[in-house]
């Protein structure tokens, strides 16, 4: 079931949590992409995803924020011309092969059609198309409180994601976990976030972060030949008994 998009623009916009998450991962979001590779590109985000995507409006070709149907929609960003649209969760308003990167954030985990989800996701992508999804983390504790939009849903294990993304023709790149800091609003907390974070990447297991980014390609089958498909091994041979061609003799007068 989806989050309301009121609820989630006060989680991320309005409470110190929210602010803190969301600067999280926007940042290890930058660091997978960078900002240099957008440029000139169409970025696009499906879910609630338009808060990691502010970095990529100057330099960005387009910038498109999806946001479905029973979560409802927003303008954004804020000041500026609004990229936001309504949609249906699978009927993206968006070509074929128009998105260069995308980004699933709150989109995945809280549909109740996860497959056919993915299934556009890869339509809107262009052949090489790049796509980012974030999920919480089943081991982690962020998905265990409802006190954020990570409590609602289906929580995933890498193993589990990747291959979901495997079925739905995408190649998994890497998954990286993030959110290391307790959902909690705790002033001890709040003062000790950074230095967890900063400790947290460098954890060698995932159980640690309270979700789950993982990065995908769009894999494209190489066309079908047309003509023969193998050349063949054994021709026959049509010829086998008759003797080579022996020049008739000169005639002298």
């Amino acid at each position: 079931m989806h989050l309301d998009v009121l609820d989630l623009r006060s989680f991320y916009y309005r409470s110190q949590l929210g602010r803190a998450a969301q600067k999280v991962i926007r940042d290890a979001l930058v660091s997978i992409w960078g900002i240099e590779a957008t440029k000139g590109q169409t970025v696009a985000g499906y879910g609630f995803a338009v808060p990691l995507l502010r970095p990529f409006l100057p330099g960005a070709r387009r910038v498109i924020g999806l946001m479905p149907g029973p979560q409802g929609v927003m303008p954004w960003p804020a000041g500026m011309p609004n990229v936001s649209i309504l949609c249906e969760e699978t009927l993206w308003p968006l070509p074929t092969g128009m998105v260069d990167k995308l980004v699933l954030m709150h989109g995945l985990e809280t549909s109740e059609r996860p497959s056919a989800v993915l299934d556009e996701a890869w339509r809107v992508l262009g052949p090489g198309g790049r796509a980012v999804v974030v999920v919480p983390n089943r081991a982690g504790l962020w998905s265990r409180s409802d006190r954020t939009p990570f409590g609602y849903g289906r929580p995933y294990t890498p193993g589990q994601l990747e291959a979901q993304l495997r079925r739905h023709r995408f190649v998994p790149e890497r998954t990286r976990s993030a959110l290391f800091q307790p959902p909690s609003e705790a002033r001890t907390w709040r003062r000790l976030a950074a230095v967890m974070e900063s400790t947290g990447r460098h954890l060698p297991v995932f159980a640690a972060g309270g979700v789950l980014i993982a990065e995908a390609t769009k894999q494209v089958n190489a066309p079908t030949r047309t003509g023969l498909p193998a050349a063949v091994r054994r021709p026959l041979r049509v010829l086998e008994g008759i003797g080579a061609p022996v020049p008739e003799p000169s005639r002298r007068g």
